[in-house]
């Protein structure tokens, strides 16, 4: 008899359909595809970490001080160090902030709100994307007077292959590790657009819930807080 109850007792918890978390298979699934994009923008810091270290007493190519090249603001000629990518992390991390009001209006089945905070969201995200979109050009442009090699080449920008700010490794991480975060935004205001889209459609109230809208908004709390690892990690340090 004992035993029976003990089977009819698990058959019971784990029979299927009740979460032993308590969370939905959606959300899980989310926290698990964060879990391992957060694996991989480490290895690209760690990464970023060694090669830095290891041009540490490069005297003839020394690895330049971000402050000195990432120093214009457009429409202005004066220099100031970080500023312009201080905006670009304020703009990411308000935008986070309106999620949050669209997720708390989920809660509450407030359509109106969902899409108001949603779309700017969407804006907020948009703007991020400009703003580095520019501060890709810049860098890519380089300064007027350039860097003249000592066979007096004159390297002007920064790609792939020269860099005039200094080794090329520098480049090369920044249009890898800001352009993968990049990538991660777009995905993020697209999705964001077709949840505003589904809001604004009533199909979230046929549904009977706004689950959805706090599942994206897992995915942009996390593409803000890996911005705060970049910026630290890259443009600070």
């Amino acid at each position: 008899m004992a035993n029976t109850a003990t089977l009819t007792n698990s058959k019971t918890q784990w029979g299927g359909g009740n979460s032993p978390f308590n969370v939905s298979y959606g959300k899980l699934m989310m926290w698990i595809f964060l879990l391992s994009d957060a694996f991989t923008f480490s290895s690209l810091l760690v990464a970023y970490g060694f090669i830095r270290y290891s041009f540490n007493g490069d005297v003839a190519n020394p690895w330049p001080s971000p402050d000195m090249v990432f120093n214009h603001f457009p429409f202005t000629h004066a220099h100031l160090p970080l500023m312009f990518v201080s905006l670009m992390t304020f703009i990411l991390i308000f935008s986070s902030v309106t999620m949050v009001l669209a997720v708390e209006a989920g809660h509450r089945n407030s359509r109106k709100e969902v899409v108001k905070y949603m779309i700017m969201t969407i804006l907020g995200g948009a703007a991020f994307l400009g703003c580095q979109a520019w501060e890709w050009t810049h860098f890519i442009a380089g300064t007027e007077q350039g860097k003249t090699l000592l066979d007096g080449t004159v390297i002007k920008g920064a790609n792939l292959f020269q860099n005039e700010y200094g080794p090329v490794a520098f480049a090369d991480l920044f249009f890898i590790v800001t352009g993968f975060h990049g990538f991660h935004v777009f995905s993020g205001v697209v999705l964001n657009i077709i949840i505003t889209i589904q809001a604004a459609s009533g199909e979230f109230d046929k549904r009977g819930h706004y689950e959805m809208v706090e599942k994206v908004g897992l995915y942009w709390h996390f593409v803000d807080l890996v911005w705060v690892f970049v910026f630290t990690f890259y443009y600070l340090i």
